[in-house]
């Protein structure tokens, strides 16, 4: 996997457009955002712009701090009073990449567990690989912006030098590489 797709944050926000407007065309008109933290951050306030709905924020890692794969995601951070927000509301699930799925499917079943009317799971970009784990029959609509190869995502929100990252996507675009 040594390939890299940057995606800058013009892309990120037209992707995300993208996907605001076939969640309204489907007819799925979510109560709350659920952004799993730190990638589904940004793209969960962006859905906000178009569906203004509020965001509960959760932290699952399935890394340690030095990047060391752990054995299953983990609970870093949880809705307070999760039953009071979850119960009964149509949730939005948001995160930026499916790659593995292990800690999309592990948070839905956490969700499941506050008793949603119903879950919908949105992603910037979809990995296109056998997945480590699936979604749970509740699990009917799944909405990914791109899907991809199994390559390094360069998200700009991981950037250090933000110019290069944007120079590097521009590359990328012109290149048509991935």
């Amino acid at each position: 996997m040594n390939d890299k797709y940057y995606v800058g944050y013009a892309t990120v926000h037209k992707l995300v457009r993208t996907l605001a407007d076939r969640l309204v065309a489907s007819g799925y008109n979510p109560d709350v955002i659920v952004a799993i933290g730190s990638g589904g951050f940004i793209p969960a306030r962006i859905v906000k712009t178009y569906i203004n709905r509020p965001i509960y924020a959760v932290g699952i890692s399935y890394y340690g701090i030095d990047q060391t794969h752990l054995d299953h995601p983990q609970k870093i951070q949880w809705i307070d009073e999760a039953q009071q927000h979850l119960r009964g509301k149509k949730v939005l699930l948001i995160d930026e990449v499916d790659d593995t799925r292990a800690t999309l499917s592990y948070c839905v079943r956490e969700l499941l567990s506050h008793e949603p009317e119903e879950i919908a799971v949105l992603v910037l970009h979809n990995k296109l690989k056998e997945k480590d784990d699936q979604f749970p029959p509740e699990i009917t609509r799944y909405f990914a912006g791109l899907d991809i190869p199994d390559v390094w995502i360069k998200y700009p929100w991981d950037a250090i030098d933000i110019d290069e990252h944007e120079h590097c996507e521009r590359k990328m675009l012109k290149g048509n590489t991935i």
